[in-house]
Protein backbone atom coordinates (compact mmCIF):
# COMPACT_ATOMS: atom_id res chain seq x y z
CA UNK A 1 0.00 0.00 0.00
CA UNK A 2 2.01 2.90 -1.34
CA UNK A 3 0.93 6.48 -1.63
CA UNK A 4 2.23 7.76 -4.93
CA UNK A 5 2.79 11.44 -5.51
CA UNK A 6 4.62 12.16 -8.74
CA UNK A 7 7.73 10.00 -8.72
CA UNK A 8 7.79 9.66 -4.93
CA UNK A 9 6.74 6.40 -3.32
CA UNK A 10 6.11 6.23 0.39
CA UNK A 11 6.27 3.25 2.68
CA UNK A 12 3.14 1.97 4.38
CA UNK A 13 2.77 3.63 7.77
CA UNK A 14 1.47 0.38 9.26
CA UNK A 15 4.49 -1.61 8.09
CA UNK A 16 6.84 1.14 9.35
CA UNK A 17 5.21 0.88 12.77
CA UNK A 18 5.39 -2.94 12.72
CA UNK A 19 9.11 -2.84 11.83
CA UNK A 20 9.77 -0.48 14.74
CA UNK A 21 7.69 -2.67 17.07
CA UNK A 22 9.61 -5.78 16.03
CA UNK A 23 12.91 -4.01 16.54
CA UNK A 24 11.94 -2.91 20.05
CA UNK A 25 10.57 -6.33 21.03
CA UNK A 26 12.94 -8.63 19.17
CA UNK A 27 14.14 -10.42 22.30
CA UNK A 28 10.55 -11.27 23.24
CA UNK A 29 8.15 -13.68 21.59
CA UNK A 30 6.26 -11.72 18.94
CA UNK A 31 3.10 -13.30 17.61
CA UNK A 32 0.72 -12.27 14.88
CA UNK A 33 -1.88 -11.86 17.65
CA UNK A 34 0.40 -9.32 19.35
CA UNK A 35 0.60 -7.32 16.12
CA UNK A 36 -3.15 -7.63 15.59
CA UNK A 37 -3.89 -6.35 19.11
CA UNK A 38 -1.28 -3.61 19.01
CA UNK A 39 -2.16 -2.14 15.62
CA UNK A 40 -5.89 -3.00 15.44
CA UNK A 41 -5.73 -4.58 12.00
CA UNK A 42 -6.83 -8.04 10.94
CA UNK A 43 -3.99 -10.60 11.13
CA UNK A 44 -4.45 -11.66 7.52
CA UNK A 45 -4.24 -8.09 6.31
CA UNK A 46 -1.07 -7.53 8.37
CA UNK A 47 0.56 -10.73 7.09
CA UNK A 48 -0.37 -10.05 3.45
CA UNK A 49 0.76 -6.42 3.52
CA UNK A 50 4.02 -7.29 5.31
CA UNK A 51 4.86 -10.00 2.75
CA UNK A 52 3.93 -7.66 -0.11
CA UNK A 53 6.06 -4.79 1.20
CA UNK A 54 9.04 -6.57 2.80
CA UNK A 55 9.13 -9.70 0.57
CA UNK A 56 9.44 -11.94 3.65
CA UNK A 57 6.88 -13.33 6.03
CA UNK A 58 6.82 -11.75 9.48
CA UNK A 59 8.29 -14.91 11.01
CA UNK A 60 11.07 -15.14 8.40
CA UNK A 61 11.97 -11.52 9.07
CA UNK A 62 11.96 -11.92 12.87
CA UNK A 63 13.94 -15.19 12.83
CA UNK A 64 16.51 -13.70 10.43
CA UNK A 65 17.06 -10.73 12.74
CA UNK A 66 17.37 -13.01 15.76
CA UNK A 67 19.87 -15.29 14.01
CA UNK A 68 21.83 -12.26 12.79
CA UNK A 69 22.09 -11.06 16.40
CA UNK A 70 23.03 -14.58 17.59
CA UNK A 71 25.81 -14.78 15.00
CA UNK A 72 27.15 -11.47 16.26
CA UNK A 73 27.16 -12.88 19.81
CA UNK A 74 28.88 -16.09 18.67
CA UNK A 75 31.54 -13.99 16.94
CA UNK A 76 32.12 -11.54 19.79
CA UNK A 77 31.65 -13.64 22.93
CA UNK A 78 32.44 -17.02 24.42
CA UNK A 79 28.94 -17.47 25.84
CA UNK A 80 27.31 -20.87 25.72
CA UNK A 81 24.91 -21.54 22.88
CA UNK A 82 22.06 -21.67 25.41
CA UNK A 83 22.90 -18.16 26.68
CA UNK A 84 23.22 -16.91 23.11
CA UNK A 85 19.87 -18.49 22.20
CA UNK A 86 18.13 -16.89 25.18
CA UNK A 87 19.82 -13.52 24.61
CA UNK A 88 18.68 -13.61 20.99
CA UNK A 89 15.03 -14.14 21.90
CA UNK A 90 14.74 -17.90 21.42
CA UNK A 91 13.05 -19.92 24.16
CA UNK A 92 15.01 -23.13 23.64
CA UNK A 93 18.37 -24.30 22.39
CA UNK A 94 16.65 -26.79 20.08
CA UNK A 95 14.56 -24.14 18.30
CA UNK A 96 17.60 -21.84 18.12
CA UNK A 97 19.66 -24.60 16.48
CA UNK A 98 16.84 -25.42 14.07
CA UNK A 99 16.41 -21.77 13.03
CA UNK A 100 20.17 -21.29 12.84
CA UNK A 101 20.45 -24.19 10.39
CA UNK A 102 17.42 -23.00 8.39
CA UNK A 103 18.48 -19.35 8.16
CA UNK A 104 22.27 -19.62 7.93
CA UNK A 105 22.76 -23.12 6.47
CA UNK A 106 24.96 -24.02 9.45
CA UNK A 107 24.55 -25.10 13.04
CA UNK A 108 25.84 -22.96 15.94
CA UNK A 109 29.02 -25.05 16.29
CA UNK A 110 29.88 -24.58 12.62
CA UNK A 111 29.29 -20.83 12.94
CA UNK A 112 31.51 -20.73 16.02
CA UNK A 113 34.22 -22.62 14.11
CA UNK A 114 33.82 -20.20 11.20
CA UNK A 115 34.84 -17.29 13.40
CA UNK A 116 37.31 -19.00 15.71
CA UNK A 117 38.86 -21.87 13.74
CA UNK A 118 37.83 -22.10 10.09
CA UNK A 119 39.91 -25.22 9.55
CA UNK A 120 37.43 -27.29 11.59
CA UNK A 121 34.70 -26.74 8.97
CA UNK A 122 34.69 -28.04 5.43
CA UNK A 123 35.34 -25.28 2.90
CA UNK A 124 31.80 -25.58 1.46
CA UNK A 125 30.32 -24.96 4.94
CA UNK A 126 32.44 -21.82 5.33
CA UNK A 127 31.29 -20.59 1.91
CA UNK A 128 27.64 -21.16 2.86
CA UNK A 129 28.14 -19.29 6.14
CA UNK A 130 29.80 -16.37 4.34
CA UNK A 131 26.90 -16.19 1.89
CA UNK A 132 24.34 -16.41 4.71
CA UNK A 133 26.04 -13.66 6.72
CA UNK A 134 25.85 -11.35 3.70
CA UNK A 135 22.14 -12.17 3.22
CA UNK A 136 21.41 -11.64 6.91
CA UNK A 137 23.18 -8.29 6.80
CA UNK A 138 20.93 -7.28 3.90
CA UNK A 139 17.84 -8.35 5.86
CA UNK A 140 18.99 -6.36 8.88
CA UNK A 141 19.02 -3.24 6.67
CA UNK A 142 15.40 -3.69 5.51
CA UNK A 143 13.95 -1.63 8.36
CA UNK A 144 16.37 1.24 7.83
CA UNK A 145 15.75 1.31 4.07
CA UNK A 146 12.00 0.97 4.42
CA UNK A 147 11.72 3.69 7.06
CA UNK A 148 13.76 6.04 4.89
CA UNK A 149 10.81 6.05 2.45
CA UNK A 150 8.31 6.97 5.16
CA UNK A 151 6.03 9.87 4.36
CA UNK A 152 7.18 12.99 6.23
CA UNK A 153 4.93 13.81 9.19
CA UNK A 154 5.09 17.56 8.69
CA UNK A 155 5.36 18.29 5.02
CA UNK A 156 7.02 21.63 4.42
CA UNK A 157 4.58 24.09 2.97
CA UNK A 158 5.64 27.06 0.94
CA UNK A 159 3.53 30.15 1.42
CA UNK A 160 3.25 32.39 -1.57
CA UNK A 161 2.67 36.04 -1.03
CA UNK A 162 1.34 38.39 -3.65
CA UNK A 163 2.48 41.50 -1.85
Amino acid sequence: MYIIIGDNMYSSELICNILIYIDKNLKNKISIEDLENTFFYNRYYIMKLFKQEIKLTINEYINSLKINYAIKLIKETDNSFLNIALSSGFNSLEYFSEMCKKVSNANPTQINNYFKNKKKNKEEINEKITSSIISLYDISKIKENYLSKRKPKDPQTKILSIF
